[in-house]
Order: structure tokens, then C-alpha cells, then sequence
């Protein structure tokens, strides 16, 4: 089952468009719900990084975004490549350890890769995407291809040499680059107030010689916006933009977290914030969208879970006789 083709534009733009935006968001909600309960039956292994509660992030973003644009993810990757419109039933396989998934069932939830749809890959390293995403940049500045490249990473890897790095070679080469941290206030166990002597962590934009943009993560408008103007930029070469996207994560950093490091007042008081009803209001309030369509929106969403896990439970599973493939190519004498 394929997703919908990406469709640029703001959220509030058309009825269209509204129900794009609140249809990925619910996938991403849903998928991860799934991919919970899948976890939690034994039905994957190795181990998988929720981002519920962060979905208008990589919606928004990517809203922005043409197909040809590229994107690099993080561990906690599944809403950047669904956002960015990847096929839900080869992502749901890849968990699954399956033939037909992204990477042959050999990579799992960390290091899911799209080519068709621009996602270079998720990252198991924290800041591992970013000198990619820069990478990328640079290709397409060399080319004059006219395509951006967003890196998604983490308020944590912020603190690695990773992000210095890109951060001050794109700006000096002014490369069409989006550095988008998801500051969803931990990275693992470490709260942003011990890791930062910053209010705002965009204002190390500042640093660069960039823009540094501060914006509520949980409000896919507000994300779209801030995307849209750094994309502008970006394409009309004049080097890239920090978007702080501030967020939360409601799980654990994985599946053992235990949580002993927030109260459970504090993850209450975020999922008041939840973007998806958000977003409904905002619709609603305009008379952009009707509630029958808001929940017609859902049921789809849901559906096509159902769908995705139905066929990928049901295809072949990777095998070790395959583990090589694709690791080495053959050179003719």
C-alpha cells in the first residue's frame, strides 16, 4: 500500500490541503501506536524509539518540501519518513524484519532509507544525519539542482561535534540546508535546562552567521510557516536556517526507560498540548473542515494501518542466506 504524493502548502490554505496535513499526522500517531503494540506482543525485535506527540514536526516540515527535496532522520525516525511520504507497508516490514521492507528487513526502525521519496536515512548515531544532510547540500548547490535538504535531529545532538560541524561549513558555503531540531526537552534522560545554558536553543544560530527560529512544535502551522520561509531561503541561496521545533515525546526514550527522570504531571501537562487535536480546533474553528471529515480523516488513517501491518505480517521474512546482499557489489575483471 502507498502513501498519497506529498502536497505542498499551508495547512489553512484549502480544505485539501487541511486534510493532508491532519491525515499525516494521524499516520504518524497511528503507525506508532502500532508499532507499540506489535513491540509489546514480541512481534519485533531489536528495539524501536517513539516520537507520539511530536507529529506535527515532521508534518509541518515536510509540508514544505518537494519530493525531490531531501531529508535525514534520527532514531526516532518514523514520522520524518512518513511525512515525507513513504510507502507504510514496506516501513512496517522493515520492522518486521521482512523481504519486502525499505532495507530488506536488515535495518529495523533506526535506519530506514527511502531514495524514491528523498529520505537519505535514519541514523542510529546521535548527529549522524546532519553532516549527511550537508552533504547533501553541497551536491545539490554544485549541481544546481535547485532542492534543499533538512536535516531532523535532536535537541541532545546539538551538544555533538557533528552539528558544529555542518552548522558552520553550510553557513560559510551558504548551502540550501534546514537544520530542524525537534527539542522535545531530553535527550535520553538529560533535560535541555542541565544540557544548555540557553532559553532558546535557536539562538545558537546566532554562532553561524544563520537564522535561528524558535517555534511551538506541537503547532503544524506554525512549523509549516517557519519551514516554508527557511526553504525560501534556502532556495534562493542564501544558506541555511535553525528551526527549534519545541516539542515533546509522551513514551520513554525507548522501550526500557523507565521514566524515573519526569513526573508524570509533567507528561500530562504535554499531552494537554497534544498537536493533533491542535490542529482540529484550528479547522474546525474556520469552518475549513466539518467534524464528519475529521473523523472520516481518521478512520482512513487507521485503515490504512490496519492494512500495512495486515501485509507486512503476512510477507516473507528476511533470511540470513540474504545478509550480504547489497554490502558488496561485483566488480568485472
Amino acid at each position: 500500500m502507498t502513501a498519497n504524493p506529498l502536497l505542498m502548502g499551508h495547512p489553512l490554505s484549502s480544505p485539501e490541503h487541511a486534510k493532508h496535513a491532519l491525515l499525516y499526522m494521524y499516520r504518524i500517531r497511528k503507525f506508532e501506536e502500532a508499532v507499540e503494540d506489535l513491540f509489546g506482543r514480541g512481534m519485533m525485535h531489536g528495539t524501536m524509539h517513539l516520537s507520539i506527540g511530536q507529529e506535527a514536526g515532521p508534518t509541518g516540515a515536510c509540508l514544505a518540501l518537494q519530493i525531490n527535496d531531501q531529508i535525514t532522520s534520527t532514531h526516532r525516525g518514523h514520522g520524518h519518513c512518513i511525512a515525507k511520504g513513504a510507502d507504510l507497508t514496506r516501513m512496517m516490514a522493515e520492522l518486521l524484519g521482512k523481504k519486502i521492507g525499505y532495507c530488506g528487513g536488515r535495518g529495523g526502525s533506526m535506519h530506514i532509507a527511502d531514495a524514491e521519496t528523498g529520505n537519505l536515512g535514519a541514523n542510529g548515531v546521535v548527529g549522524g544525519g546532519i553532516p549527511i544532510a550537508a552533504g547533501a547540500a553541497l551536491a545539490s548547490k554544485m549541481r544546481k539542482s535547485g532542492t534543499v535538504a533538512v536535516s531532523f535531529f535532536g535537541d541532545g545532538a546539538m551538544n555533538e561535534g557533528a552539528f558544529h560541524e555542518a552548522a558552520n561549513m553550510a553557513a560559510i558555503w551558504k548551502l540550501p540546508l534546514i537544520l530542524f531540531c525537534e527539542n522535545n526537552k531530553y535527550g535520553m534522560s538529560s533535560s535541555t535546562e542541565k544540557a544548555f545554558n540557553l532559553e532558546n536553543l535557536a539562538d545558537r544560530g546566532r554562532g553561524y552567521g544563520i537564522p535561528g527560529v524558535t517555534v511551538d512544535g506541537n503547532d503544524v502551522v506554525a512549523v509549516y510557516e517557519a519551514a516554508e520561509a527557511a526553504v525560501a531561503r534556502a532556495r534562493n541561496g542564501e544558506g541555511p536556517t535553525l528551526i527549534e521545533s519545541v516539542t515533546y515525546r509522551w513514551k520513554g526514550h525507548s522501550r526500557s526507560d523507565k521514566n524515573l527522570y519526569r513526573t508524570k504531571e509533567e507528561i500530562e501537562e504535554w499531552k494537554d498540548k497534544d498537536p493533533i487535536p491542535n490542529f482540529i480546533h484550528k479547522v474546525l474553528d474556520r469552518g475549513i473542515l466539518t467534524q464528519e471529515q475529521v473523523e472520516e480523516i481518521q478512520k482512513i488513517s487507521t485503515e490504512q494501518i490496519m492494512q500495512a501491518v495486515k501485509e507486512a505480517a503476512a510477507a516473507e521474512s528476511a533470511t540470513p542466506d540474504g545478509l550480504l546482499e547489497a554490502v558488496f557489489k561485483a566488480v568485472s575483471a
